[in-house]
């Protein structure tokens, strides 16, 4: 109960800065673009495409932390990208008011990139990986006069056991995407387990 308690107002508190700090940022991104011969529409939307870059990148990020895989490139440079033209953009309003009027203007623009990053890292740690990777099936090996030994299976006897023993159900055969991300395997790899096994042996 009590990390729960803890993770929910960490989680209220950190929304609530970013709120704030988007809202005061989004002021002097727009005031920037105002004062460098946009207008209208398009200056209200302008600082929507900064914040927007961050928020999409950050989510890629996320989506490829819960599913356990590498980092998109593309990602990690939009997510930089966006941080630093949010942070130079609040620079820039600020500048006119000398290098303190600058900082000042800049940390609401820091203070959201902070909370935001803050509200991803919550989530992250909020879904659970696995220690060791999926429980492979196992095989119970008996011999008269001996005793039982359970030998594991590795991923390619494991898919294919799975994937045989979907075909002699009432649905339909379990997809190749299902078996590669519960195995972790690549899908053109679970591809070949199961179109080798289907091919007739040679004499």
């Amino acid at each position: 109960m009590t990390d729960r308690l803890i993770k929910a107002t960490t989680a209220l508190a950190v929304a609530a800065v970013a709120a704030v700090a988007a809202l005061i940022s989004y002021a002097h991104m727009l005031d920037l673009v105002r004062t460098h011969g946009e207008t209208g529409a398009t200056a209200r939307l302008v600082p929507f495409t900064v914040d927007g870059l961050i928020w999409a990148a950050s989510m890629v990020i996320l989506d490829a932390s819960r599913r356990h895989r590498p980092i998109p490139a593309l990602a990690g440079w939009s997510l930089a990208a966006g941080i630093c033209a949010t942070v130079g953009a609040n620079l820039a309003h600020g500048a006119a008011h000398g290098p303190v009027g600058a900082l000042v203007s800049a940390w609401p623009a820091l203070a959201l990139v902070g909370s935001f990053e803050l509200l991803m890292t919550l989530t992250r740690s909020a879904v659970p990986r696995p220690a060791s990777g999926p429980e492979l099936p196992r095989t119970v090996l008996e011999q008269p006069g001996t005793e039982r030994t359970t030998v594991e299976q590795g991923p390619e006897q494991a898919i294919l056991a799975e994937y045989r023993a979907s075909l002699q159900g009432p649905g339909r055969p379990l997809s190749q995407r299902h078996l590669a991300e519960k195995y972790g395997v690549d899908r053109r790899k679970v591809k070949q387990i199961i179109v080798g096994s289907e091919e007739p042996n040679s004499p």
